[in-house]
């Protein structure tokens, strides 16, 4: 980022109140395309910030996120009138997304990245049957579940803490494997595995139980086979106020009663 004043992408969601502060922002900031900006700041919640890391993570460019939606865990508080300063006193959090790889009843082979979580749910009434292999040793021959699912530790604080998986530090170099609503093993609680461990699910009855992987909100149908392994070349950096930094945020997430 520029020492002086950064350039500066305002992205934002649909949202009113989002369209209102981008008004605001770019008149008094300017605008700048992404690709030609220092840092981009994301108007919304959590779901378009995660839209925009999919969109322009590839650039390399620091992330800041104001939140203006329904849920904001990923996001600063909003405040437009000292934004520079709040930007220069930013502090960093590094993420390293999922990459997935999901092959279909089909025969077709389909890539996406996850920031959050990678989760294989049943696509009908009937329970999924998978089997599980980590780096290429079956761990679980067979997982009676709605589903399955791997979350990095950004997103250990989202769908995987719902479904009862474990709050994971970030810088831990851990990912959590965590079933939902499992039924055999019933008491199989999941794991916490190494970030470099390759996970591989196969649904043992594709036809009569088909499940769908969906990769943050990128949704695959009838997989038959789905591989997950944390990305060696991406990273994103988002930036946080220093009184509300995310490793903050995910240590405090973990002593909220009720």
């Amino acid at each position: 980022m520029s020492a002086t004043t950064p350039r500066i992408a305002f992205l934002a969601s649909h949202a009113d109140e989002a369209q209102r502060a981008l008004a605001e922002l770019t008149a008094r900031h300017g605008e700048r395309a992404p690709d030609e900006a220092d840092v981009l700041v994301a108007l919304g919640g959590d779901g378009f910030m995660l839209q925009t890391l999919h969109r322009h993570g590839s650039l390399g460019k620091p992330v800041y996120g104001m939140k203006l939606g329904t849920v904001g865990f990923l996001m600063n508080q909003q405040r437009s009138e000292d934004l520079v300063e709040r930007l220069h006193a930013a502090e960093p959090a590094v993420l390293r997304p999922l990459e997935m790889v999901a092959m279909t009843e089909s025969g077709a082979t389909v890539g996406s990245l996850a920031y959050n979580e990678v989760s294989l749910l049943r696509q009908t009434r009937q329970a999924a049957h998978l089997s599980i292999d980590l780096n290429g040793q079956t761990r679980l021959d067979e997982l009676i579940c709605d589903g399955v699912l791997v979350a990095t530790p950004a997103g250990s604080t989202a769908y995987n803490f719902s479904a009862h998986g474990p709050i994971l530090p970030l810088g831990a170099n851990v990912i959590a494997l965590t079933p939902i609503a499992a039924f055999r093993p019933r008491r199989w609680r999941g794991a916490v595995l190494k970030a470099d461990t390759e996970v591989r699910f196969r649904v043992l009855d594709p036809y009569k139980r088909p499940v769908s992987a969906t990769a943050d909100s990128h949704e695959v149908r009838d997989v038959v086979e789905v591989m997950i392994r944390e990305s060696h070349d991406r990273t994103v950096t988002l930036l946080f106020d220093p009184e509300h930094n995310l490793e903050e945020r995910m240590l405090a997430e973990q002593f909220i009663s009720g």
